[in-house]
């Protein structure tokens, strides 16, 4: 009975702890980002060359396995951010690192620049 009770106890404590950990991220829309712009950073997590072929306008290119390492480059930790990459999956691994560092005010655009393009909305190269 006592090892039962601590074993629920340590669940009980290790499922708080995720939750915690994983406090949803919201999403803007392309269509709403485009419409009203955004105040604070817009940050594109892919590569220098998918970049180059084009981004969302304004967009500032820091690499998600470079975040880190360039943090002088973000910026003040108070301001917004909202990140993408192309569909997704980099975006949320530099959301996380961002959530580690200390960004309390990080966005996600919706669908990633696939959900972008796919909208035909503007992109600057």
């Amino acid at each position: 009975m006592r090892l039962l009770t601590l074993t629920l106890a340590l669940l009980s404590l290790l499922l708080s702890a995720t939750a915690r950990g994983h406090e949803a991220i919201p999403d803007i829309s392309p269509e709403s980002l485009h419409s009203n712009g955004f105040e604070g950073l817009i940050l594109d997590v892919r590569s220098a060359e998918e970049f180059a072929e084009g981004h969302v306008p304004g967009a500032l290119n820091v690499p998600h396995s470079e975040i880190a390492s360039r943090l002088a480059t973000l910026g003040s930790i108070q301001k917004p951010v909202l990140v993408y990459c192309r569909s997704g999956r980099r975006a949320g691994i530099a959301l996380e690192t961002l959530t580690n560092l200390g960004f309390e005010q990080l966005y996600h655009l919706d669908g990633d620049m696939q959900a972008w393009q796919s909208e035909s909305l503007p992109v600057e190269q």
